[in-house]
């Protein structure tokens, strides 16, 4: 049976279920002594409960004076996720377990912790390690077993931490990357004004310190004033016994940075708020660390025996090098079976061998068989290629292909393959592709793969293939082997002895005696003044360009130029080298070893699918080590995505990326989301599942953290299946209150209070306020999740869940926003930009900060005209919206506010593209800060209505926007004058970084988002920031645009009005 996909009537433990309208299920329990035992016992019965119940029961069945003690045991199930779960906590209740089906074990309580923790880490990351374990792969258990010597060596290093230490490694501070210079007019008389609370007394003092103080002078000021004010001035404290604490927050200010490069500190100066700082003393954070040690040492401690033993070392055996074998390249293709095509079609099958998206040869057609299911072909395939010169990351791909008369009727089209990728020859014939697989030549550990092999392929195709074929596919293949087409074929054995491609050092060895014989006085690699002008001229074209064969010629024999001159050349060169010669791949090795680190931004590039090349990658990493954990932060979306580029898990990315989580807890769990929201697609399962595995291991204590976020997340995902499920049938407002009812449901309470925001670790989501939650009218029902904020005077804090949309390019989106910003501050522009906090957590659902004390345009409109109709022609409704929450200086400081984020997120939208803007989704806070929502539609991709792309506009600009950067003055030019200027100046910053965000766009390629599937789509922003040209004609082009907005803005309004009615008449 299949496990039911959402709450309904077959789900037993849904709230509202049938099955349980007496409030009772039946159990099968089964002993450890082999018998078993049917109970009724009510749903919402502790674990504790059914095991008293079961042993009265138990007394009177055989084999019972064989059991121990009651308390030697406990229970065990398969829960939702299909993973075996121990029950060790008995005071949850069965309805919260929620087992797959209504069957429980009897177990002998594990002494052993390593199982515990096993089981533990099955649960968190929803896959069972028995899984890993099943599929017997070398590759994965010698992984695993490498991971887990390091994450203990890890754990074994945190249990003498410091507590200072520890404090730096659980809650790094948080800093600002980039500082403004132009404070002055935000501070009070040049000094920062401070509120520091006392830990567990009612004392609060304010100061005025000077911005660029240390943390510890700040405590040392607040304990004397302590002191003095309650006569013991006399006494000595020591300040670095306390650490500061932002108020209300999981967030420390410690440590030897000035006062104002913390982010808090800065972010309450920019927006002039008062920071709220408390003073806590060391034996409480010291208490917090001995807490977690004693969690580690419970882990750590246990047998030893769970490591396998390292295997003796083996006997030198005979292996051959890849280089000495000067014969073709040759694989027989055996045979196919499951082909699923029509019998009147041809069948061949095309293979082809890459480095990258670069073909090493021509590609291979076999011949053609007819028939249905199951081909034989037994056809030797020989590639124009020797085996010596196939380069270590080399990959075979094969792609099975339906060869067909011209359709006459579409119906047998439809049947043959859905998929929308043929390709038309000549002579009246028609192409489908059926199925794809790739394969690695060499295995993980660089032997030459020898003999048979079935590789089970892939019926889902990318929208663009390369040479008909799919290299940048997985090289994994399907699991479900069931249904898959799969091709069997066999490789060649050329030697008797294993054949490995060369190690480092010999490759080295190579490199110095091609140099030793070829004429190094000669060209060598110097050009003179001529080819150093084209030289740079390719060099500053963006990553989208393609090299002409002349281009690499010039490129590969003026390398060393390129070293010296050009550092930032690299990847140009590396798609320059022929990948298919060892003589040149020998060379480049050496070349590398002696250029000179990138800046990270730039190495971020050679992490793209183009460049496979381990000892590239390696030097890439080594490049990304520059970064800081904030910047690291910034990219790792993109970084866990190139993961799927890795073809073998043991890479010096995913060793980088494990590091970094085990040593900050904020990367740790952003890198936990990250992988765990995509843990469920086929071909990445394994590869994500185990790097999980390894980050837990390593993060014992973090766990625990980790699993209430899980635990949270499926109680809102099950409470917003029961509101979809009831919408049907109630009004809203009943809808609400069964919402709220279920809140208050002590599992429930429990479940959704004091946890770390999975948003932001630093936020502490601690006491639902339930009289506020609610859930929004649109299809897919999201949850309103609030919460009473600890701060006194504190906004609500306020989370909303998704489950059912895809928020992966919602994420992306705001990374560029996010990014943008950091950008412009860094070159001294703050656009008071608003990149609210946005994580995937799962297959379609997620979490979306909701930004308090702000509303969406329309909902400004509507209130102040009241008609739906007219409501987006009211110019004054914005400006007496900010005017009701602003007065005097506080209006002035608003409606700069409103100025600079307007030009911020005109600017952002029109480079990126962003598609859909109505006055539902752009929103205002009440200090004037303006920001987008919603981003379903990016780089160009407009909803079209009856075919014609709905949105001409290339931003948004409309009237009443205008009005209020002219303060309500209508010939305010000067105002206007200033945004124009802000607009141009935030874009051509933009232009400087065009090759950052052109690689970022093309390292997500493998996320499968709908609307980023293909180079073509990242074209957009290579035109939006007009890249090939230079400042002068780029600033005429956005000038143009920023024109067409002015004289577009009455448009705009009229679709904003279209749009206020439509949403009037719905609701």
């Amino acid at each position: 049976m299949m496990p039911p996909a959402m709450a309904d009537t077959l789900d037993i433990w849904a709230v509202d279920s049938q099955i349980a309208a007496d409030g009772s299920i039946s159990v099968d329990c089964l002993l450890p002594t082999g018998i078993y035992i049917s109970l009724d016992v009510p749903r919402d019965a502790t674990i504790c409960h059914i095991k008293q119940l079961l042993w009265k029961q138990a007394h009177s069945y055989p084999l019972f004076h064989l059991l121990m003690e009651i308390d030697s045991y406990m229970f065990s199930c398969v829960n939702q996720t299909a993973v075996r779960e121990e029950l060790e906590d008995e005071t949850r209740r069965l309805c919260d377990v929620r087992p797959f089906l209504p069957v429980l074990q009897l177990i002998t309580r594990s002494c052993d912790p390593g199982e515990k923790l096993d089981s533990k880490i099955g649960v968190l990351i929803g896959k069972g390690l028995h899984e890993f374990d099943a599929l017997q792969d070398p590759e994965v258990k010698e992984f695993r077993i490498k991971m887990r010597r390091i994450s203990e060596e890890k754990m074994q290093s945190l249990v003498r931490l410091s507590w200072m230490d520890w404090l730096k490694h659980t809650y790094p501070p948080e800093l600002e990357p980039a500082v403004q210079e132009n404070l002055q007019d935000k501070l009070y008389g040049g000094n920062l004004v401070v509120a520091v609370h006392f830990d567990n007394c009612q004392d609060v003092f304010s100061f005025q310190v000077s911005p660029n103080i240390i943390p510890i002078k700040l405590n040392e000021l607040a304990i004397r004033k302590r002191l003095t004010i309650h006569g013991r001035e006399d006494e000595e404290v020591d300040p670095s016994n306390y650490v500061l604490q932002v108020s209300g927050r999981l967030e420390y200010v410690f440590g030897d940075h000035p006062l104002i490069q913390f982010q808090y500190l800065h972010r309450c100066v920019m927006s002039r708020t008062l920071p709220q700082l408390t003073l806590i003393e060391c034996s409480t954070i010291k208490k917090m660390c001995e807490q977690e040690m004693i969690a580690i040492e419970a882990a750590i401690n246990r047998k030893p025996s769970n490591l396998p033993l390292p295997l003796p070392p083996k006997k030198s055996r005979v292996t051959q090098s890849v280089w000495d074998i000067s014969q073709p390249f040759k694989v027989l293709l055996v045979n196919g079976s499951k082909l699923n095509t029509e019998e009147t079609a041809k069948v061949h099958v095309r293979a082809g061998l890459f480095h990258g998206t670069e073909l090493l040869c021509k590609p291979i057609v076999s011949s053609e068989i007819s028939g249905r299911n199951d081909h034989l072909w037994n056809e030797p395939l020989e590639f124009d290629i020797n085996v010596c010169d196939l380069p270590r990351m080399a990959r075979l791909c094969f792609v099975v292909y339906a060869v067909m008369d011209k359709m006459k009727n579409k119906k047998s089209a439809k049947s043959l393959n859905p998929s929308k990728y043929q390709t038309i020859r000549k002579a009246g014939k028609v192409h489908y592709p059926v199925a794809w697989v790739n394969t690695m030549v060499f295995d993980f550990k660089g032997q030459f793969k020898t003999g048979d092999l079935v590789l089970h392929s892939w019926s889902s195709f990318p929208d663009e293939l390369e040479e008909m074929l799919n290299p940048m596919g997985t090289v994994q293949t399907n699991p479900y082997t069931e249904n898959a087409t799969s091709l069997q074929i066999k490789f060649q054995e050329y030697s008797k002895f294993p054949i490995y491609y060369p190690p480092f050092d010999k490759i080295l060895e190579k490199a110095a005696e091609i140099a030793r014989s070829s004429d190094s006085s000669g060209m060598a690699g110097r050009g003179g003044k001529k080819f150093y002008i084209e030289l740079k001229e390719i060099m500053e074209r963006d990553p989208l360009s393609q090299l002409c064969e002349n281009e690499m010629d010039l490129i590969w024999t003026l390398r060393y130029d390129c070293r010296e001159n050009f550092p930032q050349s690299l990847p140009k060169l590396l798609l320059s080298v022929k990948w298919n010669k060892l003589e040149d791949v020998a060379q480049l090795q050496a070349l590398l070893q002696i250029w000179s680190k990138l800046p990270p931004r730039e190495a971020l590039e050679l992490l793209d699918f183009n460049y496979p090349d381990q000892y590239v990658r390696e030097y890439a990493v080594s490049c990304l080590r520059q970064m800081s954990d904030e910047e690291l932060a910034q990219y790792l979306l993109q970084l866990v995505q190139v993961l799927k580029y890795e073809p073998f898990l043991d890479c010096a990315l995913s060793r980088f990326l494990l590091e970094k989580a085990m040593a900050n807890r904020r990367i740790g769990q952003m890198l936990f989301w990250h992988l765990r929201s995509e843990v469920h697609i086929p071909a990445i399962s394994v590869q994500f599942g185990v790097i999980l595995e390894a980050f837990c291991r390593g993060s014992i204590a973090h766990m625990k953290v980790l699993s209430k976020q899980v635990e949270a997340l499926n109680k809102m995902k099950t409470l917003n299946n029961l509101i979809k499920l009831n919408a049907m049938k109630q009004s809203r407002a009943k809808g609400k209150e069964a919402m709220h009812t279920c809140l208050k449901q002590r599992v429930y309470k429990e479940a959704l209070s004091d946890l770390q925001s999975p948003l932001n670790p630093s936020v502490l989501l601690s006491e639902l306020y339930v009289e506020k939650c609610k859930y929004m009218d649109s299809k897919m029902k999201p949850l309103w999740i609030v919460y009473n904020n600890k701060v006194f005077g504190g906004d609500l804090v306020v989370i909303m869940f998704k489950n059912g949309d895809d928020l992966r390019q919602d994420m992306l989106t705001l990374q560029m926003l996010r990014l943008m910003d950091l950008l412009w501050k860094e070159a001294g522009l703050d656009l008071r930009m608003l990149p609210y906090g946005c994580l995937a957590t799962g297959d379609l659902s997620g979490l979306i900060e909701v930004i308090s004390a702000s509303e969406t345009i329309a909902d400004i409109q509507l209130n102040s005209s009241n008609v739906a109709a007219t409501a987006a022609f009211n110019k004054d409704a914005l400006l007496n919206w900010l005017k009701e929450y602003n007065s005097g200086d506080d209006l002035d400081r608003a409606i700069e506010a409103f100025t600079l984020s307007c030009a911020g997120y005109c600017v952002a939208t029109y480079v990126l593209g962003i598609g859909d803007r109505h006055s539902d989704n752009i929103m205002v806070r009440k200090n004037g800060q303006l920001f987008h929502i919603d981003f379903g539609h990016i780089l160009g991709n407009f909803k079209s209505k009856f075919g014609i792309k709905r949105e001409r506009v290339p931003f948004i600009l409309t009237y009443d926007f205008i009005h209020v950067i002219q303060q309500g003055k209508t010939g305010n030019t000067e105002k206007f004058g200033r945004f124009r200027q802000c607009c141009e100046e935030a874009y051509l910053i933009l232009r400087r970084h065009g090759n950052l965000f052109i690689t970022l766009f093309a390292l997500m390629l493998t996320a499968g988002l709908p609307e980023l599937t293909s180079v073509k789509d990242i074209q957009y922003l290579k035109d939006s920031l007009a890249l090939g040209k230079n400042d002068e004609e780029a600033l005429k082009q956005f000038k143009q645009k920023f024109d067409e907005a002015l004289r577009e803005s009455w448009t705009t309004k009229v679709n904003w009005m279209a749009h206020t009615v439509r949403k009037d008449y719905r609701s």
